[in-house]
């Protein structure tokens, strides 16, 4: 007979798939290790299969539970942005906020049109650009709220999540064990040269520049079209695509903050409410 899932269990399971590690998931929950333990069984018995494999360090993902977790931190983000929406009065006003290119068509559009439902009144202007565009939009007082990538831990501001940047294949190819093995990057930038090109460099891989483009929605179609592996957020993974890690030879590229900046001469409950709701957007990444 099918069981409906618990939004509180999947909590919990996101808790621990985020953490690695039982102790600490317990603590960012509020729970005893014991209960949280006892609520991922109960949610293993419901799914019929382990979600988990256990070790000295810590818990892993198994191929069921890798399966079940984007499913998982949609449904948290929703129940949380449902409650917070029923708990908030509609706001007026206008809110500039600047996004990346990475989350426009993954975390944040559904922040976006949450709290456009919540707050019908309220005008919304979004600019999607990359870090250094964000931040002289800032600097002009052209946006209220900027979320950018931290990379050298230089940029002050909120810490909304800490999401590397790794290595990702297609399922369906295996890409990554040609020689030399065929990648694709960013058009003209420092960083691939600076972070991406140099982790291959250090662990002697052999690499040839198969594919260019200026969008991580082309790094993304690359990936997912068997054309290259390619260095992406590690939350923007597209389907049918994995994480290469240290098993497969391939180092996480970089350990990037998420950050939130706001404009220091515009404020206002507008402003504060579209924080809260990019603040949901990305409760599950956020740093344990």
């Amino acid at each position: 007979m099918f069981q409906l899932l618990e939004s509180d269990l999947l909590r919990i399971f996101v808790a621990v798939a985020r953490r690695g590690n039982v102790t600490k998931a317990a603590d960012a929950v509020g729970r005893t290790q014991s209960a949280v333990s006892m609520q991922i069984r109960k949610l293993e018995d419901t799914i019929g299969a382990p979600l988990f494999e256990r070790g000295p360090r810590g818990v892993t993902l198994t191929s069921d539970g890798r399966r079940l977790l984007p499913y998982a931190e949609r449904i948290v983000a929703l129940v949380t942005e449902t409650t917070s929406a029923m708990r908030t009065k509609p706001l007026q006003g206008v809110i500039r906020v600047g996004i990346p290119e990475e989350y426009n068509q993954t975390l944040l559009p559904g922040a976006l049109a949450a709290f456009a439902t919540m707050h019908p009144d309220a005008e919304v202007t979004v600019m999607c650009g990359y870090t250094d565009q964000q931040l002289a939009a800032l600097e002009a007082d052209d946006i209220d709220l900027a979320i950018i990538f931290d990379w050298r831990d230089g940029v002050s501001g909120e810490v909304l999540a800490i999401d590397p940047t790794v290595w990702a294949v297609s399922v369906a190819h295996d890409l990554h064990l040609e020689r030399p093995v065929p990648v694709a990057l960013y058009w003209r930038s420092s960083w691939c040269r600076d972070f991406a090109l140099r982790s291959l460099d250090q662990h002697a891989t052999p690499y040839r520049v198969a594919y260019t483009c200026d969008t991580s929605s082309g790094l993304r179609s690359a990936i997912a079209s068997g054309l290259a592996i390619a260095p992406i957020s590690r939350s923007t993974i597209p389907p049918g695509a994995r994480e290469l890690t240290e098993a497969d030879g391939f180092p996480q590229v970089d350990s990037s903050r998420v950050v939130l900046r706001r404009n220091t001469d515009r404020g206002g409950p507008e402003v504060d409410g579209m924080a809260d709701a990019i603040r949901l957007a990305f409760a599950p990444f956020r740093a344990p």
